[in-house]
């Protein structure tokens, strides 16, 4: 009965849609076999899991408006994406729940403890945008809490500037998991004022940032580019300096960071990252010490590598936490 409604409901979306403007269809089928965790979550037992994604996109242009939407379908049901409507230098989008200018971290309840998993959940309802002459602003507001973000940009040659001001502490009272746990903390949210600017002279790039807090955060930095290798200076308000060096050629990346006196952590974070890409071959691996004791994609060592055959993917990764996954991916 499931597959019957999924069915019917993408059929009717593409039938009203049909004469309206442009329509195309996209998605994959991926089969996995392994465990992953994330964040502070342990991966549990090893097994298969299988994924099928089905997107029909369809666009309106008609006049000075132009209209889009997308039909999400998936293995838990089926969703509608973002809404988007245009006109000139005006952008007004819908996306319940998924605008990611305002984000919280989730939390998971286990039998023993509440752990971070490391992800941000995004809960931005709507958000209208402007862009003309150098000039950016964009406003977006969770319906439900009335937190809401403003973010202006200024671009003139080599000189950029933003500012973002973020409120996120008017939302509803804490909701928790059934086994207990806090799922969503809005009532501790950011409520502050950003500024930043950068600023590019020849080789170099030098970046500047501060909030209005009553503990204020900033950040600078200065990066020289020389042919393929890029090295960057950083500070912070903790203390921290850090020092990376990035280079490119031909196939192979690499990158590290070294950060000192970090006044916020318990250790000098360490960080090196490599990938090589050899026709339809990709092998990487990154290292950051400051994520000790994480697991999935957030764990200390992960070492990745896929292969791209047509349309299909194969790709395994692992991490120091013993974690292992290898899967399948057919794209359409």
């Amino acid at each position: 009965m499931k597959k019957v409604l999924l069915t019917t409901t993408a059929m009717a979306f593409a039938a009203s849609m049909a004469s309206a403007g442009d329509m195309s269809m996209s998605g994959s089928v991926k089969l996995t076999y392994g465990a992953f965790g994330t964040g502070e979550l342990k991966a549990g037992a090893d097994d298969f899991t299988s994924e099928a994604d089905l997107d029909i996109a369809a666009t309106s242009a008609g006049g000075n408006i132009t209209m889009s939407g997308t039909l999400e379908l998936d293995e838990s049901g089926s969703a509608a994406g973002p809404v988007t409507i245009s006109t000139g230098a005006l952008t007004f989008t819908y996306d319940k729940n998924d605008l990611g200018a305002l984000a919280v971290t989730s939390a998971k309840a286990t039998s023993s403890a509440t752990v971070w998993d490391g992800e941000a959940d995004s809960y931005g309802d709507y958000s209208v945008a402007f862009s003309a002459g150098g000039v950016g602003v964009t406003y977006t507001k969770d319906q439900e809490s009335s937190d809401n973000v403003v973010a202006v940009t200024y671009a003139a040659g080599a000189l950029s500037l933003s500012m973002t001001a973020i409120d996120e502490t008017t939302g509803a009272a804490d909701t928790t998991l059934a086994g207990g746990g806090v799922a969503h903390d809005y009532g501790k949210g950011d409520v502050k004022t950003t500024v930043g600017a950068t600023y590019v002279t020849g080789p170099y790039t030098i970046a500047l940032s501060g909030d209005d807090q009553a503990t204020q955060n900033w950040d600078a930095s200065v990066a020289m580019a020389s042919g393929d290798t890029t090295i960057t200076l950083a500070a912070d308000e903790t203390e921290m300096m850090s020092v990376g060096i990035a280079y490119t050629s031909g196939a192979m990346s690499v990158s590290a960071r070294q950060e000192f006196n970090n006044k916020a952590g318990t250790d000098d974070e360490t960080e090196v990252s490599l990938s090589y890409t050899d026709g339809a071959l990709t092998f990487g691996a990154a290292m950051d010490s400051g994520q000790k004791s994480h697991y999935g994609d957030e764990a200390e060592l992960v070492i990745n590598a896929s292969y791209v055959d047509g349309d299909v993917t194969v790709a395994a990764k692992g991490t120091d936490q013993d974690e292992m996954e290898v899967s399948v991916t057919f794209a359409f």
